[in-house]
């Protein structure tokens, strides 16, 4: 079950943009569908790209950027030195935004289902774009700054789909008067993820990273790297910061991060595995245009006062689910024997086809299988024995409460 596992797209890309390659030694599905070269455009690459050539990162194709699947480790080495210490995760292929005007929240909040209005200065959020359906266009990060912008991190994947979305409603607000502006920034984005990250990064700064916590930011100097924006959050599970750094320093804070002997280059092949465990979603497998918050699980990105005004898009088919349900759910399952992989089908004690595994690998820290799907909602209670199918054999398996593996996020 081990030794032959194939590589995911660990950064959330949409599902019909990937390819399996096998004996990467990673937790997860596919990649990007190989390409006709002499057709279309190369592949972009992060301004690590040679950064992770020179440390054997085996490079493939994510999103339409050359991204690093694993380095010298093996993907299981590499899951579980995160889990104990810390790795180095490049997702600079990420979009970076910021939104400028004194109408920044109003425009924010005309896409989200989160209260932008209610954050302190310097926290962020997850939240959700929708669409007028209910469904789900991409899941992002929005940080209230002091500095007089939001800051927006949202997936690789839907880069172009994200920012065609708020250049249209940016184009609305203007005609309508309102101040507001948009700004897609260049820079690089690092994760510093595991539990000793406080210490690692901590030599680098002068300010006291125990004062900052989970999902909020700061704007500071790092390894003498000035103008660097630091948000404690990450895609792991545990403790751990992204940050936002100028190209032309980032292989400088690269090197000084890894100058720490407890510190390791990381891939999407961990990174996969590890956001599996930790129960989060990958964009395109667990949610999409045709999956609503309520139906994902995540009803808890809506906030309080969004759910009494009903003003963000889609509301009139969401805010009454969280009443009413829905007929299917997104639900964790752990099982013995063989992987279960995205698209298998989940059923019923007595065999009924109930749904389908969205995301799915060996738990290289349970050493179970673990995944998450869509079930009926009459099979979506935690213990509910149910079975997969797979290679047209049944296998037991248990609905369970995600996340699979404790998160370590830090609160102070």
């Amino acid at each position: 079950m081990w030794a032959r596992l194939t590589v995911a797209a660990g950064l959330r890309a949409p599902r019909e943009s990937l390819l399996r390659v096998t004996g990467a030694g990673c937790a997860g599905k596919f990649l990007r569908e190989r390409r006709d070269f002499s057709t279309e455009a190369p592949l972009k690459k992060t301004p690590l790209f040679d950064f992770h050539r020179h440390h054997g990162g085996k490079m493939v194709d994510f999103a339409g950027w050359s991204m690093p699947v694993q380095y010298k480790d093996s993907h299981i080495a590499s899951h579980t030195h995160t889990r104990e210490h810390c790795s180095i995760f490049d997702v600079s292929h990420m979009l970076q935004t910021k939104i400028h005007g004194k109408d920044r929240v109003k425009f924010m909040e005309s896409l989200v289902v989160a209260d932008i209005a209610e954050l302190k200065d310097n926290q962020g959020t997850l939240t959700l774009f929708t669409n007028e359906k209910g469904g789900i266009i991409d899941d992002l990060i929005v940080t209230k700054t002091d500095q007089g912008y939001l800051y927006v991190v949202s997936n690789a994947g839907c880069a172009d789909k994200d920012s065609a979305h708020m250049k249209a409603k940016l184009a609305e607000y203007k005609a309508a008067g309102f101040d507001v502006d948009l700004e897609f920034i260049d820079e690089a984005l690092v994760a510093l993820q595991g539990p000793i990250m406080a210490q690692v990064l901590q030599a680098g700064l002068k300010g006291d990273l125990s004062k900052l916590t989970f999902m909020s930011s700061t704007l500071v100097t790092v390894f003498g790297i000035p103008d660097c924006r630091v948000t404690r959050c990450g895609y792991t599970g545990e403790d751990g910061v992204e940050i936002s750094v100028p190209r032309s320093k980032v292989v400088e804070l690269a090197e000084k991060l890894l100058s720490n002997s407890e510190v390791k280059l990381a891939g999407l092949g961990a990174r996969d595995s590890l956001r599996l465990e930790a129960g989060l979603c990958l964009y395109g497998n667990d949610i999409d245009e045709t999956t609503t918050p309520v139906e994902a699980s995540l009803v808890w990105t809506i906030g309080k006062r969004r759910r009494q005004t009903k003003d963000f898009p889609g509301a009139d088919i969401i805010i009454p689910q969280i009443k009413a349900k829905t007929a299917r759910r997104r639900v964790g399952l752990v099982s013995t024997g063989p992987p279960v992989r995205q698209h298998t089908p989940i059923l019923s004690p007595a065999g009924q086809v109930i749904g389908e595994v969205t995301s799915g690998c060996p738990s290289p820290c349970l050493r179970k299988n673990i995944a998450m799907g869509y079930v009926d909602a009459a099979f979506a209670k935690n213990g509910t024995a149910i079975q997969v199918e797979i290679r047209k054999k049944t296998v037991p398996a248990t609905v369970t409460k995600m996340p699979f593996v404790p998160t370590n996020y830090y609160s102070g």
